[in-house]
């Protein structure tokens, strides 16, 4: 499932390249009919990501939200004047970066408009310079002004908007019984960490995921949160999720050394040596080392 920091990058591409243009709207599959047939033909005012969730508000003051879950994914596509990733979602191999780039993307062919639709296509958006294709998403929907506000509100703090309260976010996690690992997955806390980055920051911070949160103090809660902030901020600027490196010198670190614990089980520590152990927390796979994570 991306992550938060690819739902960022998604509504900074959308904003660069679709804001402000009139869009054609439809469904190639069928499913989002309706509400293609309520965007069609509107201007894009702004994109917005909030945790996991993508908002498309548009000047009819209608907006399209998207959750990609586990296998949505968008494409992308235009002529020379269209810039960004050509695919943001999922699957991919996590570490790496995200697909591509349209910088000559159908320029040199002569771009005459989007390829006919491949595969179960929910959702197309046209501009006069480029496309977008979603594919596979858990949610797509028109919603009011209103109605994406409520959703927004049933949200805890995402780390990547300048509006987010840390101390809230801490709050919430100290008069929370359970595991600190469970706690992170929990999009009501705080919203946009994703199976990674959980794992990777409680190793970063030291942490025991199975320690509730009611165990710890207001300093631990904030640094885990700055931490957090820190490590999906470079994952907004690279296009990747890198831990074990911070500074530009992490992108060209390659997707086998990425990470500290995540999806290293069975594999020694890259610190102390230890085995990196797994179980299942939150309803994923949780992985952490016991001798450096022992606290």
């Amino acid at each position: 499932m991306p992550e938060g920091h690819s739902l960022h990058r998604l509504a900074s591409q959308f904003n660069s390249v679709f804001a402000g243009h009139r869009l054609r709207l439809s469904s190639p599959q069928g499913r989002f009919a309706a509400g293609a047939s309520l965007l069609d033909n509107h201007r894009l005012s702004r994109a917005e990501a909030y945790g996991k969730q993508l908002f498309l508000t548009f000047d009819n003051e209608l907006v399209m939200r998207v959750h990609l879950g586990l296998y949505g994914a968008w494409d992308f596509g235009g002529d020379r004047h269209f810039r960004g990733a050509s695919s943001i979602g999922a699957p991919r191999r996590v570490g790496e970066r995200e697909l591509g780039s349209n910088d000559d993307a159908d320029a040199d062919a002569g771009y005459t408009g989007p390829p006919e639709p491949v595969g179960a296509v929910r959702a197309r958006l046209v501009a006069a310079h480029g496309w977008a294709d979603l594919r596979g998403p858990t949610a797509c929907e028109v919603l009011t002004g209103d109605e994406s506000r409520a959703v927004y509100s049933m949200l805890g703090p995402d780390p990547l908007r300048p509006d987010a309260d840390p101390h809230g976010f801490a709050r919430g996690i100290r008069l929370k019984g359970s595991a600190v690992g469970t706690l992170l997955m929990n999009q009501n806390l705080i919203a946009g960490v994703g199976n990674v980055y959980r794992a990777e920051v409680l190793f970063r911070q030291r942490l025991n995921p199975w320690v509730p949160g009611t165990s710890l103090d207001e300093g631990q809660t904030l640094a885990l949160w700055d931490d957090i902030v820190a490590a999906m901020s470079w994952g907004v600027s690279h296009g990747r999720i890198v831990t074990t490196v911070d500074g530009p010198e992490g992108a060209d670190v390659p997707p086998e050394a990425a990470h500290y614990v995540y999806r290293r089980a069975g594999l020694p520590c890259r610190v102390c040596g230890t085995t990196v152990a797994m179980a299942a927390a939150g309803g994923r796979k949780l992985f952490w080392c016991p001798q450096c994570q022992a606290g």
